[in-house]
């Protein structure tokens, strides 16, 4: 029996009261019927997707580069995360978790009786790995390791060199490594001549990657999520997927099937919307020493620490109730002395939003 959340962050996501300006999600700005002409036509109740409805599978193995056999459609990018987990983890097995980090994954492992050792990816390091504290964190019991790129809840991504090590600590483990991309193409498409961070797609090797078509694309409500994994693991994902939803909605999986067809266009559309608002995440990062980031911002959250601030909780309610603006606050990614502010919205409500914070930090 639950006596208690297993996903905090996402109860209080699901409860607190609206504010006025909200910088506490992360999802892109929603498109609207207009940024997909013709898409009602695609709307129809039926399709066949007992393992996938075989238009969308192509559709994501191109998208990815990847065989259409390692393929696993889901219920958005946290259908994915929970069915790689429960295709690996038993009761009694270990895995490690990234910290800080996005509390449904751990809460996953735990409901499916795992022991979770969270390996830290520490603000003093520019939330990057110790990978010999990786190393030392295994166990002969370890199915799984679990890291986000960019990262949830700072946005900083994990280079080539740094995704190959972990690969080869799972491999020798006989574990898997779990890569949640789900902000990557936001950040690949509004990379503005920086490097784009690297995809673990790439990689051979035990890992399963997932994404979704809403932190880059703004089609939330289609709750199209994928996993790319190795061809065994991918029909052990669609088994487990058997005693969960069985199949995938037919009207989302022909309309994300449409919408990976306008697939450029949309990028288009988060390349303007994400480089205007990084630019004015930038110039406030920059007006405001007393914030502390690992990096400029470079994806569609950014993770100051605040200065003086060792528990962020009282600041962020007063800021919400005086100012209106929310932004979550960093004790649901155990990191407490931080805020997450959500650079993915409508860019003239996040550049009010700014401004409103400044006011608020100024005045605390």
């Amino acid at each position: 029996m639950l006596t208690a959340p297993l996903a905090p962050y996402m109860l209080w996501a699901k409860t607190r009261e609206a504010a006025e300006i909200d910088l506490a999600g992360s999802n892109l700005l929603p498109c609207t019927l207009e940024d997909l002409p013709g898409i009602t036509e695609a709307l129809q109740l039926t399709a066949p997707n007992d393992n996938g409805f075989a238009p969308l599978v192509e559709s994501i193995a191109a998208h990815s580069g990847v065989a259409p056999d390692r393929v696993v459609t889901t219920t958005g990018c946290s259908g994915a995360n929970f069915l790689a987990i429960a295709a690996l983890v038993g009761a009694g097995d270990d895995v490690l978790v990234e910290q800080p980090g996005y509390d449904p994954l751990v809460g996953a492992c735990t409901l499916l009786g795992a022991r979770v050792t969270r390996i830290p990816r520490p603000f003093s390091r520019g939330f990057q790995f110790d990978l010999d504290a990786v190393r030392a964190a295994v166990t002969p019991a370890t199915r799984l390791i679990i890291v986000t790129t960019p990262h949830n809840p700072s946005g900083v991504s994990l280079d080539a060199a740094t995704l190959r090590d972990l690969t080869a600590i799972a491999d020798r483990a006989g574990a898997h490594l779990l890569v949640d991309e789900v902000y990557r193409d936001a950040v690949s498409l509004a990379a503005d001549g920086a490097a784009v961070p690297p995809s673990a797609t790439a990689l051979d090797g035990p890992v399963i990657v997932t994404n979704s078509l809403t932190k880059s694309y703004g089609l939330n409500g289609l709750r199209c999520g994928w996993a790319v994994a190795p061809a065994p693991v991918a029909e052990r994902m669609r088994r487990v997927r058997d005693l969960v939803d069985a199949v995938g909605s037919a009207p989302s999986d022909r309309l994300s099937a449409f919408a990976f067809q306008h697939l450029p266009a949309l990028a288009a559309r988060t390349t303007r919307l994400v480089t205007a608002n990084l630019a004015l995440a930038r110039a406030f990062a920059d007006a405001h020493p007393d914030l502390r980031l690992a990096e400029p911002p470079r994806a569609t959250v950014m993770f100051p620490e605040v200065s003086g601030a060792a528990d962020t909780t009282g600041l962020v309610a007063d800021i919400a109730a005086q100012y209106g603006v929310a932004v979550a606050p960093g004790r649901f990614f155990d990191a407490p002395a931080h805020i997450r502010i959500s650079l993915a919205g409508h860019t003239g409500r996040l550049a009010e939003g700014l401004r409103r914070l400044t006011r608020a930090l100024a005045e605390r």
